[in-house]
């Protein structure tokens, strides 16, 4: 069983969606059969037997083993994930576009590059997974609360500069063997939800603020935002 699956065709994603099916999914964490999910969910057996076979044709379910019991041959199924996301190539035709009006200060911006930022690790864990490899990647995920706006505005200029001199350090355009590489740096308020020391206003404002640096044709220092900070890097 996989960590995590990306599901990347739309069928797949429409059956990973139906309310009993991804209840089944969630089930299959365990090894288990038509039977025993029947009594786990609360469903009749026959409703789950064609979910399950649903479920096993998208490639979401897999079948474990077989057991006999008399005349009877049961079949066993897991999920072949353990949790699944789902790629926005998906909704190719109308996904976010991290190229279409770039803005650093602009949390639609900062989604879009989240968009592709599944996109594209979700094709190198399914391309991975298919070759039974790793892929080598780094992420950090930290919360940091502002004492003023200000103290925001200065924190995300000093990454940008930051992020702008390891870029330049590093980068090798004419690397012979060299991979280019993509760094996302985003900074976003913590929905009001989440964190209720933030109040309504967490919910609603705007605080996604980018910066690029594309290197695929030489290092560009970004510029430094005035609030918050994202830092795009294609090496």
């Amino acid at each position: 069983m996989l960590d995590v699956a990306v599901i990347e065709e739309p069928a797949a994603a429409e059956a990973s969606l139906d309310p009993i099916r991804s209840r089944i999914l969630a089930a299959l964490a365990e090894p288990g059969s038509a039977a025993m999910l029947a009594g786990r969910l609360g469903l009749p057996r026959q409703k789950v037997n064609y979910h399950l076979k649903e479920l096993e044709r998208h490639g979401l379910v897999e079948l474990a083993e077989e057991r006999r019991k008399g005349s009877i041959t049961e079949r066993v199924y897991r999920a072949t994930a353990a949790s699944y996301v789902i790629s926005p190539t998906v909704l190719a035709a109308v996904s976010p576009d991290p190229s279409r009006s770039p803005d650093q200060l602009s949390a639609r911006w900062l989604l879009a590059l989240g968009s592709r930022l599944v996109q594209e690790v979700g094709q190198l864990l399914t391309g991975a997974a298919r070759a039974g490899r790793r892929v080598a990647s780094f992420g950090i995920d930290a919360e940091v609360r502002f004492a003023s706006a200000a103290d925001r505005a200065a924190f995300a200029e000093e990454l940008a500069q930051t992020v702008a001199a390891l870029v330049g350090r590093y980068h090798d355009e004419n690397a012979p063997g060299g991979r280019t590489h993509r760094v996302v740096v985003g900074l976003h308020q913590v929905p009001a939800t989440a964190d209720p020391r933030e109040g309504a206003a967490s919910a609603t404002g705007e605080a996604g603020a980018e910066t690029r640096a594309d290197t695929h044709a030489g290092t560009q220092a970004p510029q430094a935002p005035q609030s918050d900070a994202g830092q795009e890097n294609r090496r």
